[in-house]
């Protein structure tokens, strides 16, 4: 079994992660859209993005694996940073999948950081695979019980690096550097009671989030019919394609906030990728849901209406 590191957030340890692994200047390569996160974790530490976007196929997003190899083929490519399951499209990674990006970071020497934080959040016949099921070459997994069991305000998050050296380098820097010498002694507990005893919420909170995602769907087809819009395979976040509408995110912006007054996340917060999406978190009371749900549907009448 190995031994757990721990830190104040996913983020924290990944940015952790990033300057033990890497020099300013070096590759770090993820898939788009990225969670604005990555983005910031990655440039702020002087490192470059290499972005491998995602491509939507029917219900599922493909990842071009011939262009990911020749983004982990270059030089400075150090490390794959991976979001699995994927935030914002809900992609599951199926097993082959992640078994070949670990063929190919192994064959090209980059080190994988696997944000697995969406763990519990996977839905209908899809699985979640760990990354240390599939992992060939040097990995970290990073993750968390802040977005399970709804508590991120006590910061808190684990995970599990493979080698030995890494592990301990990781510790030196988190408590001689950072002064971060144990673990917050409430995100502690609070996630040892939410694995022992909270089995019962987090299926209670499953089937209503499945109900809330099924739920927009409802709305969107509905009201915007040639949208097509089905729930995620993953996670609380309604990634919604809306160029088939040819709205213009920042006119559709400016209504929503000005007029609707509600705040609903634009796609290119996730980089050009998903410029023409909206990102829609559904872990929310049904009544607030309807709210966002009719606030959103006026705001896109309007925009249609004045175009």
């Amino acid at each position: 079994t190995a031994t757990a590191v721990y830190g104040p957030s996913v983020i924290y340890m990944a940015a952790q992660l990033i300057r033990q692994w890497s020099v300013p200047g070096d590759y770090v390569v993820t898939h788009t859209p990225a969670y604005d996160a990555f983005y910031k974790v990655i440039l702020a530490n002087q490192r470059q993005l290499l972005a491998c976007p995602l491509h939507k196929a029917a219900d599922d997003w493909r990842c071009d694996m011939a262009h990911l190899e020749a983004l982990l083929a270059r030089p400075q490519t150090k490390i794959l940073l991976l979001c699995s399951p994927h935030n914002p499209t809900g992609k599951v990674w199926r097993r082959e999948e992640l078994q070949q990006m670990a063929e190919l970071c192994e064959r090209h020497d980059v080190r994988v950081i696997s944000d697995e934080i969406h763990m519990d959040m996977v839905w209908g016949e899809h699985r979640h695979t760990p990354w240390s099921q599939v992992a060939t070459g040097p990995w970290a997994l990073l993750t968390s019980g802040s977005k399970s069991f709804n508590i991120p305000a006590l910061t808190g998050a684990y995970g599990f690096i493979s080698d030995d050296a890494s592990r301990e380098a990781y510790f030196q820097q988190l408590k001689a550097r950072d002064g971060l010498s144990s673990p917050a002694v409430l995100a502690v507990a609070a996630h040892v009671a939410a694995y022992r005893r909270g089995e019962p919420w987090l299926d209670a909170l499953s089937d209503y989030l499945q109900d809330n995602l099924t739920y927009v769907a409802e709305r969107l087809a509905e009201a915007f019919p040639a949208l097509g819009w089905r729930p995620p395979q993953a996670t609380y976040l309604a990634w919604i394609d809306l160029r088939p509408l040819a709205v213009d995110d920042r006119a559709l912006q400016q209504v929503l906030i000005e007029r609707e007054k509600v705040a609903i996340m634009p796609g290119f917060t996730y980089g050009e990728e998903g410029r023409g999406f909206l990102r829609l978190n559904v872990g929310c009371p049904r009544s607030k849901l309807e709210a966002g749900m009719d606030k959103l549907i006026a705001g896109l009448k309007f925009v249609l209406d004045e175009k």
